[in-house]
């Protein structure tokens, strides 16, 4: 046979995978993977650490206060109950 180009080959590889399966590869949402500097890398490894210890604090914090039936509740100190009787109201 005749050889075939590598255009005529990948239509043809795409043709029998169409026959084989519908299944199809997500688009890529996120760019390729890049080549960092190594202190680059280390900052951003250590600032999703913090932020996964930090959100792994709050999720154990609200475990425990929901084990321990305690209602974490807003305390605004300036908030709504110190401005009810600021209120001036018409008694007329």
């Amino acid at each position: 046979g005749s050889p075939i180009t590598a255009e005529e080959r990948r239509v043809r590889d795409k043709k029998h995978l169409d026959d084989i399966t519908a299944a199809r590869l997500p688009p890529l949402h996120h760019s390729p993977a890049k080549l960092l500097p190594i202190e680059e890398s280390i900052a951003i490894q250590i600032q999703q650490k913090e932020a996964y210890e930090e959100m792994q604090a709050k999720l154990a914090a609200q475990k425990l206060a929901e084990r321990l039936n305690i209602k974490m509740l807003r305390f605004e100190p300036e908030g709504e109950a110190s401005m009810q009787y600021r209120e001036v109201r018409d008694e007329d």
